[in-house]
């Protein structure tokens, strides 16, 4: 019946009697165990959900690059710009290369008459080439519309779109839409559709997407199939490629996507497991009050035969049995969560890293076996302390009514070496990218200062004045038993501190972000007015300006001075995503801003180098390319040419490129690429200018060039500043709501907590009323231990909650992103934190108290006799 040590085997009677109690007991009881069933689901549902909408937003967009690369081994792009296409030719004609598919591809808007402008991706194919390739982006031609003809494929006029195309458009063959090119509409009949899925998209013959684009003589790259047998690494070889042309393969492209997109899935995901931690507390405190309610029974269970052990695993399996009904019930939620995500984000929530992707929900069995049991295991641990109190109850004691079983001291050292060791891992560097160890510092940090409660509350508590205390019997009694009675703030504290130093952490770190973020803007837009075309950039190049148009601007009545900017995409290593290039006027001409005041700088500038390009590097290039100040860079500017040495003189600050930024000075750039494109424009306006009127003389002169100047759109600082601010606001949405799940359960927890402690001293409270207290006075007590545990809680809490949020500022974001930050602490916020659990603490120690004293007193005293 037993195996050895005394432990039941599961398939023996006790062993099944344990499991039986224990779904009884969570039966019978179900509305005490609820609010530790709603912290698992909620854990689990959340981290379940992010998964997998991040899972099937990963899957929709490798499928997307799947669709649109075909069967190619192996892709030539060129590190910044477009190829020269007499490199077709070249590559076509050697032995091992069944198929060479030169590609146009541009990131634009269209629309069809008046609607409002759809984002939507153009590419060039020659169809006679790329059919085997690609055979999804083939266009089926609508021949049974009138004018569309076999040779319709070939018109460089028309254009296929697939289905999102279509709908989003509104369109169908037969019809026309107008592509964006620079300032001006290329007016575009459908003739057929592309079967290919994901976003937007359009195919176009090869001449026809050069026409449109003023591409001639360029591609954008090429994509590669090989003889059977042959070895993309000996064709390199054989073609020795120019200077500035590097190979890739769509699993690399993918995979770089991938690796952007990581640290912020990883991030989310770790966030989302916090509500799974402090669920974790919350089950320790319900079957804390769980197993103070029925000392008695089990003491009569240990009377009746059963071992310390026994009682112990018969807790166990409660705790595991409300992980088991929390798990499944939250794998069905984080389901619906996710669908519903999928249906409002996008899939990227709001994070924006893929971009006109549509997913369906990717649901899988294996995550879900391992959300599942993350939170049977967090119920387990959470359960672990409640059992241990169980297993050391004194049966004799309990069933005569004389107290909690003996807590047993904790080894005092345990907290502050777990604290000292989370402040060691902080110090560890990232693995392949994420911040692994500072995690588990988060960790240790987080368990070490629970651990510390006990010691902390005695040592706060007696710095409490002795004169006041001397003269107040209820408010004495209050403070001295909080005190001494250590082993119970453990249990009335936990859930303040875990929740509360978690609310706190998220709240400091979201309040610096956006505090730093905004003083970043306050520098990087010093301009009264901007003016672009390309609503983001990866529309750059499809929809640029000249200097022509930029030079007859500046010579409008209430401009100062107009600057143009110059952004375009740099390759400088395979296996990294392309970092932002911007070309503009950086102290390298009259009236250009020195560096200090028209970047963020977090250095000083060094002096230039002569026989060098000066370049400014963001953050992020110094952690992925060691790109630091007095270090030199290799930048392949043209494809074909060397590439150039550029000297680092600082770094800036920058929050809206993850894979890192470069600025070059606007003449450097213009004379070692000979482009002379613009994306963006800032003006600096005179006094007395009205925004209105010169945006009207903007259009006006852009009219008078031959363009159509709707096209361009305007946005003054402030305006710019509220949409940033919005879409942070909007990235941040799922912290918001972790930081309210943490908060709650937290409060839940003190509830539980109190009530445990509450219940088990009925007896005491009889006592008092013997002794004369009246039960005013007994509240009076109950709530002050209430306030004086709660209060101490939120100061550790409080202060856990710092150390946190110095972890999550100084060491999870530069290792997640390769961007620092300012700490900022929002004193305001953190206070009225911290009061809302004093004050929900308090309340909730007094309405327990009232249950518990409102028993007849000398019934509870008589339990002893």
């Amino acid at each position: 019946m037993r195996s050895e040590g005394g432990t039941p085997r599961l398939s023996s009677p006790v062993g099944r009697l344990l499991r039986t109690f224990s779904w009884q007991e969570l039966r019978h009881h179900g509305l005490r165990h609820s609010t530790a069933v709603l912290a698992v689901l909620l854990g689990v549902a959340l981290a379940f959900a992010v998964h997998l909408i991040n899972a099937s937003a990963l899957s929709e967009f490798s499928a997307a690059v799947r669709s649109v690369n075909g069967q190619a081994d192996l892709s030539l792009r060129a590190a910044r710009g477009t190829l020269d296409e007499t490199l077709y030719p070249k590559v076509a004609q050697r032995p091992e290369v069944a198929i060479a598919n030169p590609v146009i591809e541009q990131q634009t808007q269209a629309r069809h008459g008046k609607a409002s402008p759809v984002a939507l991706r153009v590419l060039g194919l020659d169809p006679l080439v790329a059919g085997p390739l690609t055979p999804l982006l083939v266009p089926r031609l609508a021949t049974d519309v009138p004018g569309v003809d076999r040779l319709s494929l070939f018109a460089t006029d028309s254009i296929s779109l697939n289905a999102a195309a279509q709908r989003q458009l509104g369109v169908r063959a037969g019809d026309t839409v107008a592509v964006q090119a620079g300032l001006r509409w290329v007016t575009l009949r459908v003739v057929g559709t592309v079967s290919v899925g994901g976003g937007p998209l359009g195919v176009m013959d090869l001449a026809g997407a050069q026409d449109t684009f003023a591409l001639h003589g360029q591609l954008s790259r090429l994509d590669v199939q090989l003889q059977g047998g042959a070895q993309p690494e000996a064709l390199l070889k054989t073609l020795a490629l120019p200077p500035g042309v590097i190979a890739d393969s769509p699993e690399a492209a993918t995979q770089r996507v991938s690796n952007v997109s990581r640290a912020y899935r990883v991030n989310l995901t770790v966030l989302a497991l916090v509500a799974l931690f402090t669920g974790a507390f919350l089950v320790f405190s319900i079957l804390a009050l769980s197993v103070a309610k029925r000392q008695q029974q089990f003491a009569l269970l240990g009377v009746l035969g059963l071992s310390g052990r026994e009682r112990l695993q018969l807790v166990l399996w409660e705790s595991a049995a409300i992980g088991l009904v929390g798990s499944v019930l939250g794998l069905a939620v984080g389901t619906a969560l996710a669908a519903t995500a999928l249906k409002l984000l996008a899939g990227d929530l709001g994070g924006g890293y893929f971009p006109g992707i549509a997913p369906t929900l990717q649901w899988s069995l294996g995550a879900a076996l391992v959300y599942g049991a993350l939170g049977v295991v967090a119920a387990i641990v959470g359960g672990l302390l409640p059992a241990r109190a169980a297993q050391q109850l004194a049966p004799a004691q309990a069933l005569k009514g004389l107290g909690d079983a003996p807590s047993g001291r904790a080894q005092q050292g345990f907290g502050p070496l777990l604290l000292l060791v989370g402040v060691g891992l902080t110090q560890l560097p990232a693995v392949g990218g994420l911040p692994l160890f500072a995690y588990l510092a988060v960790v240790a940090l987080l368990v070490g200062g629970i651990a510390c409660v006990p010691s902390a509350v005695g040592a706060l508590l007696s710095l409490w004045p002795r004169a006041p205390l001397a003269r107040h019997a209820a408010l004495m009694l209050s403070v001295e038993r909080a005190r001494r009675m250590r082993h119970t703030a453990t249990v009335a504290t936990a859930g303040v501190v875990a929740s509360l130093s978690l609310s706190v952490a998220l709240t400091v770190m979201v309040t610096s972000f956006r505090g730093s973020v905004t003083q970043w803007l306050d520098v990087v837009l010093p301009a009264d007015l901007y003016a672009r075309t390309a609503k983001s950039a990866s529309g750059a190049d499809a929809m640029h300006l000249d200097h022509r148009f930029l030079n007859a601007i500046a010579a409008l009545p209430g401009v100062q001075r107009a600057t143009g900017i110059r952004v375009s995409s740099l390759s400088l290593r395979p296996d990294q995503p392309a970092v932002a290039l911007l070309a503009r006027p950086v102290g390298d001409g009259p009236g250009d801003d020195a560096p200090g005041r028209s970047l963020p700088l977090i250095s000083d500038a060094i002096p230039a180098r002569p026989g060098f390009v000066s370049i400014y590097v963001s953050e992020a290039m110094v952690d992925l390319y060691d790109a630091r100040p007095g270090t030199t860079l290799q930048l392949p500017l043209q494809a074909g040419q060397p590439p150039v040495t550029a000297w680092v003189r600082a770094v800036w600050r920058d929050y809206a490129r993850q894979q890192g930024a470069i600025v070059i000075g606007e003449a450097d750039y213009q004379r070692l690429t000979g482009d002379t494109g613009l994306n963006d424009l800032a003006l600096h306006l005179k006094p007395e200018a009205r925004t209105a009127d010169l945006q009207a003389a903007i259009r006006a002169t852009a009219a008078a060039q031959g363009l159509d100047g709707a096209l361009l759109e305007f946005a003054e600082p402030r305006e710019i500043r509220q949409a940033t601010l919005r879409i942070f606001d909007r990235s941040f949405a799922v912290t918001y709501w972790l930081q309210a799940v943490a908060i709650g359960i937290g409060l839940f927890g003190v509830a539980a907590s109190f009530s445990a402690q509450v219940l088990a001293r009925r007896k005491e409270f009889g006592l008092l009323g013997h002794l004369g207290f009246t039960r005013r006075q007994i509240l009076g007590i109950v709530a002050g231990e209430g306030a004086a545990l709660t209060s101490v809680g939120a100061l550790l809490g409080l202060a856990l909650g710092i150390a946190v949020s110095m972890v999550l500022v100084h060491v999870v974001n530069p290792q997640s992103f390769h961007w620092t930050m300012d700490l900022l602490l929002p004193w305001p916020r953190l206070a009225a934190l911290c009061a809302s659990v004093v004050v929900a603490g308090t309340l909730t120690a007094l309405v327990a108290g009232r249950t518990a004293v409102g028993r007849d007193a000398v019934l509870a005293v008589k339990e002893d006799w």
